[in-house]
């Protein structure tokens, strides 16, 4: 069982490290001063987290626990889109205010390696996508869109880290290209099947201009159309 006092020496030596990461980006911590700054000894970092690699694990799981916690502030907007593109908006602001948390949690690569806590925000971006889905708004499976829209997302954050420079027309440019991607509306205007999807998006996210009855009336027809128009084109 553990005790109040060993549960607070875990704590404070996870807020150490936490601190040192945040004030650091990119450093390699010293377990010495982790320990140092706690009052502890070296075999009690490794009694609670067995190595350096566990105790950047526990750091990573506080850093998605934040970064949660932060997106669960931001009500859903109703439009599984329009999430993504708050969403969106939320990661890179994140990632920003965070940087040694955010390349600990998607910066530091080893193949094959995946943290666990990186699944958490994955499920929700997948759950808004198969959203989409269900409404008809995707061209590209929920589990292609979601990986495409986390991907070029976390590229956007990466990117503005590395310049220590913030750059707003670029992360909204991408996200503006990533979503139109995945929702079809990405070619040229005047293209049968962009000009479909275009007409749908709007109409989806907009329901209300219309009437829920009539909205789901056009996206009906508007999807066979798209549908015939593929058949047209293979």
């Amino acid at each position: 069982m553990t005790t109040p006092e060993k549960s607070d020496t875990r704590a404070r030596l996870l807020d150490a490290a936490a601190d040192m990461i945040a004030a650091s980006p990119g450093e390699e911590i010293s377990l010495r001063a982790i320990c140092d700054a706690v009052g502890v000894k070296m075999p009690t970092l490794y009694h609670f987290f067995g190595s350096k690699q566990g105790l950047l694990e526990a750091v990573i799981e506080r850093g998605f626990d934040l970064y949660l916690s932060v997106k669960s502030a931001h009500e859903s907007t109703g439009d599984p889109i329009q999430d993504m593109r708050d969403g969106w908006d939320a990661h890179v602001a994140f990632g920003l205010a965070n940087p040694g948390f955010y390349t600990l949690m998607y910066g530091k690569v080893r193949p094959g390696y995946s943290p666990a806590p990186q699944s958490r925000p994955s499920e929700i971006l997948l759950e808004l996508a198969r959203r989409a889905d269900a409404q008809g708004r995707l061209v590209v499976p929920p589990e292609q869109a979601a990986a495409h829209i986390l991907v070029t997302n976390i590229g956007v954050t990466l990117r503005q880290i590395v310049l220590a420079q913030t750059d707003r027309t670029l992360s909204d440019a991408v996200r503006d290209g990533a979503i139109a991607a995945i929702t079809g509306t990405a070619a040229a205007p005047g293209t049968g099947r962009a000009d479909i999807h275009r007409v749908l998006e709007h109409v989806a996210a907009h329901p209300d201009t219309l009437g829920l009855e009539e909205t789901a009336m056009l996206s009906a027809w508007l999807r066979r159309l798209a549908a015939a128009d593929d058949a047209v084109g293979q």
